[in-house]
């Protein structure tokens, strides 16, 4: 008997079906544009979260086999469980293997929670101390309601003025202009930027031209910046600029009707009106529009008295109608003019420790950041009468109107640390 014929046929055929004729290949390639034959995902290596490239020798194998980040679960069920983790404690995954710090570092951990309505709002505060003048800045979790202090900001904004700052993205932090400390009298074209997913600084584009002491807003995930002061004697400018991060570049704008140095700046209604004195130190207001590219005088009702920290919710404008920030105000458009819609009645003073630096909105809430690095936030939807101030920071209200008012005559209302920015950053 033929021992071949006896022999069983292959459970499954070891020849390729995917091997076709060789004039029927280069057929297909004429017929086919190059870079279209073979698509590849965008993905780069190192934001990857399943297939990180495996160095050799790694002993984080066994047998040929990744190690999973959860033992017993699918990365993808692991990660599901990975993005629910409080952001206070992301710092202490990144601690536990390389494989969850490689997943912390990349942005598909992020945009994951941001997607599924995860990410969690900080409050940054860059502030400058009142005794030596170094600038240095705090972060505040809501949630845990106390300030952290961060390490240093970079070198060249350790002892600026007059720089800007503006958020791109939900997640990065900017830091642009400013007086140069290397050289005084003069200004800065340098832009840093802060990344709340890797927690570190990063070099960006420097600006067109150098100023200090000017306004800074973000329309449309581009940031503006128009006005100020060049340094050296140069006097106001009227240039504005325009970042866009998607092109990673500066270009200029429409130069602004009259050259000034911004005090006050808000985007409401697709807008950026921006306040501040001219040439011959005159008020004026401005606004610009990214739509037609072009700067107005602004002359009605809402510019009248507008000096004070303001944010903008619900496609409403809203500043603070005292010093302290416990009584809030909004615009009216149909009648032109600033009506009170909120007020505490539970005045701080006038004291310079007691005055509102800024107002953020965070978690549908109007909140108001003071110098002593207290915090307060109210729901201006709830209607006239029903607001309800809560303290996320500091203290709530410890010292009355008149305690304050009589600490500020003796000297001692004079603030530790003035506040230059606040911004609120998502992750």
């Amino acid at each position: 008997m033929d021992r071949s014929r006896s022999r069983a046929a292959p459970v499954v055929d070891s020849s390729c079906f995917c091997r076709v004729d060789r004039s029927s290949v280069a057929a297909a390639a004429r017929r086919l544009p190059v870079s279209k034959a073979c698509v590849q995902p965008s993905l780069r290596a190192s934001i990857h979260p399943l297939k990180p490239p495996r160095p050799a020798g790694d002993r984080s194998s066994r047998g040929g086999q990744q190690c999973p980040l959860l033992p017993g679960l699918p990365d993808d069920l692991a990660i599901a469980c990975l993005i629910r983790v409080p952001r206070a404690d992301h710092c202490k995954l990144r601690l536990v293997c390389r494989k969850w710090r490689r997943l912390l570092a990349g942005n598909y951990f992020y945009s994951l929670r941001r997607r599924l309505g995860l990410a969690e709002p900080w409050v940054y505060a860059v502030k400058r101390d009142a005794r030596d003048g170094r600038v240095s800045w705090d972060v505040l979790d809501p949630s845990r309601g106390a300030w952290r202090a961060l390490p240093p900001v970079p070198r060249e904004y350790a002892a600026a003025d007059g720089f800007g700052c503006a958020v791109l993205g939900g997640c990065h932090l900017y830091l642009l202009g400013g007086a140069d400390p290397r050289r005084p009298g003069g200004a800065m074209r340098r832009m840093v930027f802060y990344s709340a997913r890797s927690n570190r600084w990063h070099r960006a584009p420097d600006m067109l031209r150098r100023r200090q002491c000017f306004g800074a807003c973000v329309m449309g995930n581009r940031l503006y910046v128009a006005g100020g002061e060049s340094g050296g004697g140069g006097g106001g400018l009227r240039s504005a600029e325009v970042f866009d991060p998607a092109k990673n570049r500066w270009s200029f704008v429409a130069e602004m009707a009259a050259a000034m140095v911004p005090i006050v700046g808000a985007v409401h209604g697709g807008r950026w009106y921006v306040k501040g004195l001219g040439a011959q130190q005159q008020v004026l207001c401005q606004a610009y529009s990214p739509e037609s590219d072009a700067w107005s005088v602004v002359l009605d009702g809402m510019v009248t008295g507008w000096r004070s920290p303001s944010a903008c919710l619900d496609g409403r404008l809203y500043a603070a109608d005292c010093k302290d920030g416990c009584r809030l105000r909004a615009y009216d458009e149909a009648a032109g003019a600033w009506t009170t819609c909120v007020d505490s009645k539970q005045h701080r003073g006038s004291s310079q420790a007691a005055e509102a630096a800024a107002i953020v909105v965070l978690h549908g809430r109007l909140c108001v950041v003071r110098n002593d690095m207290s915090v307060s936030g109210v729901e201006v939807a709830a209607g006239t009468g029903n607001q309800r101030w809560e303290t996320l920071a500091g203290k709530a209200h410890a010292k009355s109107f008149v305690t304050g008012l009589l600490s500020n005559l003796a000297g001692r209302g004079r603030a530790k640390n003035s506040i230059l920015h606040c911004q609120v950053l998502e992750a």
